[in-house]
């Protein structure tokens, strides 16, 4: 497992799959053109690139190159590193067909291309399991259920509340929350978030 100090961010849910295989980091998702409408979304990108560096990492078709080019026009290129995946043509095995221009996704590609492309980006790999700037252990969904944001009466709503004030998107998870909580902060920023959430 790759331990890569910066946050990646790709298109989708199987795209994340794919990645969590090989680099151990914060893996966020566009949901595709949702970027475009999605502010929460965008904020949470552009947080995520302000505190630890965002490799972006799109389809190489020309949709990925549109969801690419939102974000740098959003986010300032300091905080950008660009990974690209080769052009290989085919479909994914969970689709019936190739996509419309008959090319392979991130979903598609071996864990050694995908390593190879984070290397390219410049993506900073780490030696261990901690990150540079995020000290202590990560908080656990037992810290959230501590905090009352998880698994009790009314953690859906007071989460929720919390996910607004951090302006993340409303329908997160309380495995994404936690997620973001460990890759976006260190574990005192986290717990002082947790303990005025």
């Amino acid at each position: 497992m790759l331990h890569i100090r910066e946050a990646i961010v790709v298109e989708g849910r199987y795209d994340k799959n794919a990645l969590s295989q090989v680099a151990d980091t914060l893996i966020l998702e566009t949901g595709g053109f949702q970027i475009f409408k999605d502010s929460e979304r965008m904020a949470l990108l552009d947080r995520a690139a302000r505190r630890r560096g965002l490799v972006v990492l799109t389809d190489s078709d020309g949709a990925g190159f549109v969801i690419r080019n939102r974000i740098k026009g959003v986010i300032p290129a300091q905080f950008l590193k660009h990974a690209y995946i080769p052009d290989v043509c085919g479909k994914e095995r969970r689709k019936r067909q190739p996509g419309k221009e008959g090319k392979l996704g991130v979903e598609g590609m071996p864990p050694d291309v995908l390593e190879q492309v984070l290397r390219r980006a410049g993506a900073t790999f780490l030696d261990g399991d901690s990150l540079s700037g995020c000290a202590g252990p990560a908080l656990t969904k037992g810290d959230l259920f501590a905090a009352g944001l998880s698994g009790g009466e009314g953690s859906a709503e007071r989460r929720k509340a919390l996910l607004k004030r951090l302006e993340l998107p409303e329908h997160m998870s309380a495995n994404a929350l936690l997620a973001v909580l460990n890759g976006c902060y260190s574990r005192e920023e986290a717990e002082e978030i947790l303990k005025n959430g």
